[in-house]
């Protein structure tokens, strides 16, 4: 992305951007080969319940989420997020209906066409699954191409290993970390900020695309073939 001349002073400055402002998530059913994602409502509690009861470690790296004492104390979490606007809740369930995990749009601003995805909150059992990847693949895809944003978040804990390769293996370049950005859950939290913008959407879309074909995939779902995109470390 070249920067251009002001007409006036001659100073330097970044092209001209289409000032439309993208649109707000909202509900949306998104269809994958291994499973689908669906906007968050209290009738996936219990099966999310039972996907995720008993692992706690899932929920160390979450701002004040989490764990929760019983199923009871889950479903009033989960029925809360059904109805916020920001962050903006997505069920993912495998191909026979089981919830699985969780993940949100967030820190939405149309008007700038940026959005985040957040509360990343996979089951082991859809942990290094092809619906795992499919899921993100999926919600990006919507991001860029249905809701028109330019540009897409992952932010996490820079202690949070997994969520950092995960966002590199899926496409989003390492920005930089943000010293004592917050504290959560009586801790301090160095955020390390990622993203994808627009212009690298459809080399991550190919590579997505060529990855999830089935041919990837042997007859227990193990792929054959890594996904490769430019976000991860060289």
């Amino acid at each position: 992305m070249s920067d251009t001349v002001h007409p006036q002073t001659g100073q330097p400055v970044g092209p001209p951007v289409d000032a439309t402002p993208a649109a707000r998530p909202g509900p949306a059913t998104l269809q994958g080969r291994f499973g689908r994602v669906e906007k968050l409502t209290e009738a996936h509690a219990a099966s999310l319940w039972d996907a995720l009861k008993g692992h706690d470690q899932i929920w160390t790296y979450l701002p004040m989420v989490g764990p929760f004492a019983d199923a009871a104390a889950f479903a009033a979490w989960a029925a809360s997020c059904t109805t916020l606007e920001d962050p903006c809740f997505y069920a993912i369930l495998d191909a026979g209906g089981r919830v699985l995990g969780v993940f949100a749009l967030m820190a939405i601003r149309p008007e700038h066409r940026v959005i985040e995805v957040g509360y990343v909150t996979y089951a082991p059992a859809l942990q290094r699954t092809p619906l795992a990847t499919e899921a993100q693949y999926l919600l990006a895809r919507h991001v860029f191409e249905t809701l028109g944003y330019r540009r897409y978040e992952w932010k996490c804990d820079s202690l949070n290993a997994p969520s950092w390769r995960a966002a590199e293996r899926l496409g989003f370049i390492y920005e930089g970390t943000f010293r004592k950005a917050t504290h959560y859950k009586g801790r301090n939290r160095d955020t390390a900020w990622f993203a994808i913008v627009d212009d690298d959407w459809p080399g991550i879309r190919a590579a997505f695309e060529d990855w999830l074909v089935e041919d990837n995939f042997d007859a227990d779902g193990r792929q054959k073939r890594p996904l490769r995109t430019h976000g991860e470390r060289r």
